[in-house]
């Protein structure tokens, strides 16, 4: 069975960004976005969340 927001979990997982740096982001704890995860998310914050996981990962890039 596919688990809510597959793509999400997806995407972050190719760009190597952790739950709890998005959650950082978005100023809430990571037990939280771990929950938000259970259930399919409106398209809007799974746009802001996808944009977020972009940023992280373009900052993680340009560290290396």
């Amino acid at each position: 069975m596919k688990k809510a927001n597959q793509n999400i979990r997806d995407y972050a997982a190719k760009k190597g960004v952790y739950f709890w740096e998005i959650a950082m982001k978005l100023g809430i704890s990571e037990p939280t976005i771990t929950r938000w995860m259970r259930v399919e998310l409106p398209v809007d914050k799974r746009r802001e969340i996808e944009q977020i996981i972009s940023d992280i990962a373009a900052t993680k890039s340009q560290s290396e």
